[in-house]
């Protein structure tokens, strides 16, 4: 990296809530907060907002006649958002950019304007605005008021809209740049699709997902929804929660549409490219993509092993409690690596073997990866 990028404010929501005081509460104990839904003709393990979080998006969708078309990926990103400028003192004349993922956009909406064509065989006339992928980062500019630069993309993770921040700031063109992603996918149609890939978690266990067990013997993502964004800043500000030290990305030369190689060729490289002149024994912790899939979290570790040796940092990962929320799923890795930053504690998996635990948090790295082997890392320092 050029130079070092200040995170000055990060707000997410989840189904460990909306609140970071509650957030770290959730992280500390060993509870899941993964639960069951019913759909149209059947019912699966899910992670939901809170009733209290959904009466909040309730407000933000009649605050605005406008907002009363929109998906609840675009709601839940306008409710982080506003979170999230507020902290960082951000105001609309400043101009910052905003870049948005989502891997599935606006997935309810879709569905129901999908259903509705083919009863009444023709469409709704907002049926294409309010789907589109570029939908969220438009909204939020709008929301915003800012009149700085909106990006949206679509497989890609919300790792990747932090990327493009950096990049944009390391370039001189911005100074500030709102990054994030948002998912509200937890619909019949996604929750099948995920089915058919044979990857889903059936079994109604103590912890249904067993995300970074090495030792299970069938798979177990769980999705969830969520929305999570960060404020960006040149340099390091006096007001930064963590500063981004360094950050990698590398795409796998497919051999399957879904799948990434036995040893992660990807995330070797991103790991390698985030460490860039940064010692492996450095790094004091990994907050691990791990979907909760056998070769998914398999591959991750053996990448890990790979570049760390015989110094692999403490690692851990975030899934089995609050599930896979596709392009949100890597800010909410860098959630966790932010607050074990700041209160000096390690947040472990519940049922991964013991591990050696450092003295002191000073860099841990968060990687992320989204379906063709598309990954990420970036390190993070106190």
């Amino acid at each position: 990296m050029q130079k070092p990028i200040s995170i000055t404010a990060i707000s997410t929501l989840s189904a460990l809530g909306s609140n970071q005081d509650l957030i770290w509460k959730n992280y500390r104990n060993n509870e899941h907060f993964i639960t069951e839904k019913e759909f149209e003709d059947f019912t699966a393990f899910v992670a939901q907002i809170t009733a209290k979080d959904q009466l909040e998006i309730e407000k933000i969708k009649r605050s605005d006649s406008k907002y009363k078309s929109l998906d609840n990926s675009v709601l839940y990103a306008l409710y982080v958002a506003r979170k999230a400028l507020k902290k960082a003192l951000w105001k609309s004349e400043d101009n910052f950019g905003v870049n948005m993922g989502s891997s599935r956009g606006a997935t309810t909406l879709f569905e129901k304007y999908h259903k509705d064509f083919l009863e009444n065989k023709h469409a709704e006339t907002l049926s294409s605005p309010t789907t589109t992928l570029g939908n969220i980062s438009s909204w939020v500019a709008h929301d915003l008021q800012t009149d700085g630069p909106e990006i949206s993309h679509s497989c890609s993770t919300g790792l990747h809209a932090l990327l493009n921040g950096v990049a944009w700031i390391n370039s001189g063109m911005s100074d500030k740049f709102l990054v994030g992603a948002s998912e509200a996918a937890l619909t019949g149609f996604t929750i099948a699709q995920m089915q058919a890939l044979k990857i889903y978690a059936k079994e109604p266990t103590k912890y249904p997902c067993q995300a970074f067990n090495l030792e299970k013997k069938q798979n177990t993502m769980i999705l969830g929804e969520a929305a999570a964004v960060l404020c960006l800043e040149e340099g390091i500000q006096e007001n930064a929660i963590a500063k981004i030290i360094g950050v990698g990305y590398a795409t796998e030369i497919l051999e399957h549409n879904i799948s990434i190689s036995t040893e992660a060729n990807c995330f070797q490289k991103s790991m390698k490219m985030a460490l860039g002149e940064t010692a492996i024994d450095q790094i004091d912790a990994i907050v691990m993509h791990a979907p909760g899939t056998i070769k998914g979290d398999l591959s991750e570790f053996k990448a890990i092993q790979k570049i760390f040796c015989n110094k692999i940092p403490f690692l851990t990962t975030n899934k089995w409690k609050l599930g896979h929320t596709f392009a949100t799923s890597g800010i909410l890795s860098l959630e966790l690596a932010i607050l074990m930053l700041e209160h000096q504690q390690l947040i472990a998996v519940p049922f991964a073997p013991a591990q050696k635990e450092p003295k002191k948090l000073r860099k841990i790295m968060v990687n992320a990866v989204g379906f063709g082997g598309n990954a990420v890392s970036v390190l993070l320092a106190k």
